[in-house]
């Protein structure tokens, strides 16, 4: 599940007691993040990764090869299903 915000409690009930604890400070602001077992560096280190990656592939491209990844989503998106 990486990318997406981290898990808090489905139920409404755990989901309030979570906050109130945050709030009152019996329970640590990050509380309710699950990082899956990973090392929270080697995370940092990957999303500073993830933040460049998209604008310097942009940089990277010429125009023609744009305008050929946009012509090709395009088809994708009105394709017929």
């Amino acid at each position: 599940m990486s990318g997406q915000r981290p898990r808090r409690p489905r139920d409404p009930n755990q989901l309030a007691k979570l906050v109130v604890d945050i709030a009152t400070g019996q329970a640590p602001p990050d509380a309710g993040e699950d990082l899956g077992g990973k090392n929270p560096a080697a995370v940092a280190l990957g999303r500073l990764g993830g933040l460049k990656g998209g604008k310097a592939r942009a940089a990277s491209l010429t125009k023609k090869r744009r305008q050929e990844i946009a012509r090709a989503a395009a088809r994708s998106r009105w394709k017929a299903k």
